[in-house]
């Protein structure tokens, strides 16, 4: 794939292809993009980005450019010498339907869960918020289900709001390990 972004300004844009989706499948990526994707956030070049991050400006590198060259994020004016600042192409992206239903989102499914884990592992009171439900229903079913709470979703975002992460798995039950007698 070649490094020509997706036009900027966009509010939403949604992943169709296995590179974009491979990109999205690292915590740190996956970090880089929430970053640079902050409702007026201003670009940041990759010195900048591995310093709020905590990160080594060299291991990011790598990232920034999966992400550059999967159109997640692209290059903007300015910057000194090699430190070119980047904005993520939306600042809202959604996997298609399409995409979800494809064996590539195992990466994915990999950072999803590590951002649950960090999120818990952090949480403020009264700001996580779990549920789980077993149901005897098809796998179509299950998918409507969670495609309506996606739909519901975008229908009352509120631009003006601080985003909340909201994550759905469907997955065969898990049979639990043996207590000890």
């Amino acid at each position: 794939m070649s490094e020509a972004p997706a036009p900027s300004g966009s509010d939403v844009l949604i992943i169709e292809q296995a590179e974009q989706l491979k990109a999205l499948g690292h915590p740190l990526r996956l970090r880089v993009l929430e970053m640079l994707g902050g409702e007026g956030q201003e670009p940041l070049t990759n010195r900048e980005l591995a310093n709020r991050l905590g990160v080594d400006p060299g291991h990011l590198h790598f990232h920034v450019k999966m992400l550059l060259r999967a159109g997640l994020i692209e290059r903007t004016e300015g910057g000194k010498g090699r430190e070119k600042p980047y904005r993520a192409v939306a600042s809202t992206v959604r996997v298609s339907p399409q995409m979800l239903g494809s064996e590539l989102t195992s990466d994915l499914q990999a950072a999803m869960l590590d951002d649950v884990q960090r999120a818990f592992a952090m949480r403020e009171e009264g700001r996580f918020r779990s549920a789980q439900i077993t149901a005897r229903v098809t796998t179509e079913q299950a998918v409507e289900l969670i495609t309506g709470l996606v739909e519901r979703a975008q229908e009352i975002e509120d631009i003006e709001l601080d985003p909340v992460v909201i994550t759905a798995f469907l997955h065969p039950p898990v049979p639990r390990a043996e207590e000890p007698s």
